[in-house]
């Protein structure tokens, strides 16, 4: 017997298997052989259905792995998956009977290596940077001395304890602890949503808002320390209306949301330092300043004395500039009075004249009456008596206007005596005292209107316009011309130059 025949005798012994039966030996067999693996790949065609459920496959240079994680492991990741990351997933394999194909259920995932996280790290720094973020013109001033610091940080780790010891030795203030969890799952949700939650705490409050916040975490790798690279932690440190500080980390560790907070400390022992001033150095300082301030104040008083002092001493007497204005005052009252007292006498006199005036105008208009009732008579004679009437008429007219033209006349006659007298005023030689000149008068009292009436050693008096000095004469020299050199005497023009002095008068 052949081998061929051999096989095909064998064949209708085999068992016989439907789809569904041969699916469910084939999930189960590669459940129980591979219920726990670990899988490193990158991630391709990620997808996230409507049902929360993710879709994914995990390849690399040869091969292609299908994967889904349900909806409730996808919440615990802790990472978000991209296309072209490098993960290592850990599940188990299953197949998907309606698709005749194997994939993995991953139950968790992690970035696979440090340059992986870098790569990952780089390029979210460049994204968040792009969207104006990491900007030094948003960053916020931090307050000099708040009252109350916000601190978001483990509630048992050694942090937080660094941190109020620091603030008690530096300056006491009041600390808000709010509780999170600084690494693993759900860490940067705990961190950002603790952010948020200081900043919607109101002025005046239960619990008071906090001056300035606080996020530190201590060392640790760079996966212990991703939380704080995520992109909500970050986006929640950046639109903080509340002054924050971010002290994650040593001094080499560097996290995105130290680009994104007001001011990166390099230590959280660090932001304590920067958080509040020495209180004994401010008070030495506040000491200083105040002793400067009085020192400054004191020497601006003694300075201020000294200009007034100097001032004053530059002050004529007070008391003698009211008497010398006192004194002035009672020369021109009486001047006044005197002036006054003439004025109304001679209206008076010129008032006590007009009824004289009167009375022979009366006396002339009688008479002028009666001759003219003696031509009535003799033309009434001379059968003229229409004339005599008009003549009658007329007289009555004239009577009529006299009376106010008499009065015009006198009108007249005292405003040009009023005018006369303010002209004579004005051309009073103390007028001309006013306007700066000076009077000369000799020993007599006479006036002294030439230098060639003076010599040497002549006592003289000087007349201003508000009182007299005396002076004596000194050394007489030369009239000098505009152009500075003496003028040159000529006898032909001097004499028509006293002449023409002699026609111009006095100045007084």
């Amino acid at each position: 017997m052949t081998e061929n025949s051999l096989e095909s005798s064998l064949l209708p012994n085999l068992p016989e298997f439907s789809v569904s039966e041969l699916s469910s030996l084939l999930k189960r067999a590669l459940e129980d052989r591979f219920e726990h693996v670990r899988v490193r790949g990158e991630i391709s065609g990620f997808k996230r259905h409507t049902s929360g459920h993710l879709y994914l496959s995990l390849k690399d240079a040869n091969a292609v792995l299908d994967a889904v994680c349900w909806r409730g492991t996808a919440a615990r990741l802790g990472l978000k998956p991209e296309d072209g990351m490098e993960v290592v997933c850990a599940g188990r394999i299953t197949t998907y009977p309606g698709r005749s194909k194997y994939q993995l259920v991953v139950e968790t995932m992690e970035l696979a290596g440090e340059g992986a996280l870098l790569k990952l790290l780089e390029d979210r720094k460049r994204k968040l940077a792009a969207e104006g973020l990491f900007d030094a013109a948003r960053k916020k001033p931090l307050p000099y001395l708040p009252e109350v610091i916000g601190v978001v940080t483990s509630p048992t780790g050694a942090v937080i304890r660094d941190i109020l010891h620091r603030l008690a030795d530096r300056f006491p203030r009041r600390v808000i602890l709010w509780p999170v969890a600084v690494q693993g799952s759900g860490a940067a949700e705990q961190v950002a949503g603790a952010i948020e939650g200081f900043n919607r705490l109101q002025s005046g409050g239960t619990i008071p808002r906090p001056d300035l916040l606080i996020v530190a975490r201590g060392g640790g790798s760079l996966e212990d320390l991703w939380a704080f690279n995520e992109e909500i932690v970050v986006r929640a440190a950046a639109a903080s209306a509340i002054p924050l500080i971010s002290a994650v980390g040593h001094e080499t560790d560097t996290t995105l949301i130290d680009f994104a907070s007001d001011r990166r400390a390099p230590t959280p022992t660090a932001a304590a330092e920067i958080a509040v001033p020495v209180r004994g150095e401010l008070l030495a300082q506040t000491m200083e300043n105040g002793q400067r301030l009085v020192r400054a104040w004191n020497r601006m008083v003694e300075e201020r004395r000294s200009r007034l002092e100097g001032l004053a001493r530059g002050l004529p007497d007070p008391v003698r500039l009211l008497e010398q204005a006192s004194q002035r005052f009672d020369d021109w009252s009486e001047r006044f009075m005197n002036a006054a007292t003439g004025f109304v006498a001679r209206r008076q006199e010129r008032l006590g004249s007009l009824p004289d005036l009167a009375r022979t105008l009366k006396q002339l208009i009688k008479a002028k009456e009666q001759e003219f009732s003696a031509s009535a008579a003799r033309l009434r004679k001379a059968q003229l008596l229409a004339e005599i009437e008009r003549q009658g008429r007329e007289t009555d007219r004239l009577a009529l206007r006299l009376r106010p033209a008499t009065v015009r006349l006198l009108d007249r006659v005292a405003e040009r005596i009023d005018g006369l007298g303010k002209r004579l005023d004005n051309l009073s030689y103390r007028r001309v005292l006013d306007r700066g000149y000076a009077l000369v008068r000799d020993s007599t009292g006479g006036s002294v209107t030439a230098a060639a009436a003076t010599s040497a050693g002549m006592a003289v008096s000087i007349e201003f316009h508000d009182g007299v000095a005396g002076a004596v004469i000194g050394k007489m020299e030369p009239r000098r011309s505009e152009t500075g050199t003496r003028r040159e005497t000529n006898p032909s023009h001097s004499g028509a130059k006293d002449k023409v002095k002699s026609k111009q008068g006095s100045l007084l």
